[in-house]
Parts: structure tokens; C-alpha cells; sequence
């Protein structure tokens, strides 16, 4: 079984969110010029992947990594749904492009990492025992 020191996946965990902001953030001059909406959610979203390197490498808590987890998810099923033809999103199937491919593999894995990192949390902390009186 491979060994992973714990710090190397906050930090991972951490660029792959980066990465996927930067991506978010870089589509948004694009965006402008079809949809005003797309661009206000690309940007809002790359902010927030963005703002979500600081509790990933200040290591913030469960609470936070659960909460990028289900915000990011929820990203990857939004983007999911638009490729979809007639979706009650856009009314159209999106196009699936090369930097949409990008952001998603990097939203995936930062799930992933995230995802192993409180697996590993709650596996390293003691169980708490409460006696009966």
C-alpha cells in the first residue's frame, strides 16, 4: 500500500481547485459576449473556487471540505445537465469544448482528493468513548 504524506493532498487539493477557478475565470471574457448570465456565473464561481485554496491549505475543517465537495459537485452536475439536449437549464445541449473538458477534470479530482482527505482525517482521529454513568 502507498504511503501519501497528508500535506501533499491539501495542497493538491488546493491547486486542483486553483485551476479550476483560473479555468472558470478565463471563460468569462468569452462568456460576455453571448450571455451576460453565463459570464456573472462563471465568474462567481471562479471566485469561489478561487477563495477555496485558503481552507484547503490552512486547513480549515471537515465543515469546509464538505462544503467545497457539494459546491464543486454541484458545478460538475450543472455542466453535466447544459450538455444535455432540451435541459431545463439553457433549453439547448451546450457544446463540449477543450477547456470545458479541463475544468471538469480538475473539479473531479479535486472531489477526489478532498474526498480522501477526510477519509484519512476521520481515520487518524480517536474514537470517543462516553461512559455510562
Amino acid at each position: 500500500m502507498v504511503s501519501i504524506n497528508i500535506a501533499y493532498l491539501y495542497y493538491g487539493s488546493a491547486v486542483c481547485t486553483a485551476i479550476g477557478g483560473i479555468l472558470h475565470l478565463i471563460i468569462v471574457p468569452n462568456a460576455m459576449n453571448f450571455n451576460i448570465n453565463n459570464a456573472i456565473f462563471f465568474l462567481v464561481a471562479g471566485i469561489a473556487q478561487l477563495f477555496w485554496v485558503l481552507p484547503m491549505i490552512k486547513r480549515w475543517g471537515r465543515m469546509w471540505y464538505v462544503v467545497g465537495i457539494v459546491g464543486t459537485v454541484a458545478l460538475i452536475v450543472i455542466w453535466a445537465i447544459t450538455r444535455i439536449p432540451d435541459n431545463p437549464i439553457t433549453g439547448r445541449g451546450g457544446s463540449i469544448s477543450e477547456m470545458s473538458i479541463a475544468v471538469e477534470i480538475f473539479q473531479i479530482a479535486y472531489v477526489i482528493i478532498t474526498g480522501i482527505i477526510l477519509a484519512k482525517e476521520r481515520v487518524g482521529k480517536p474514537q470517543v468513548i462516553k461512559e455510562e454513568r
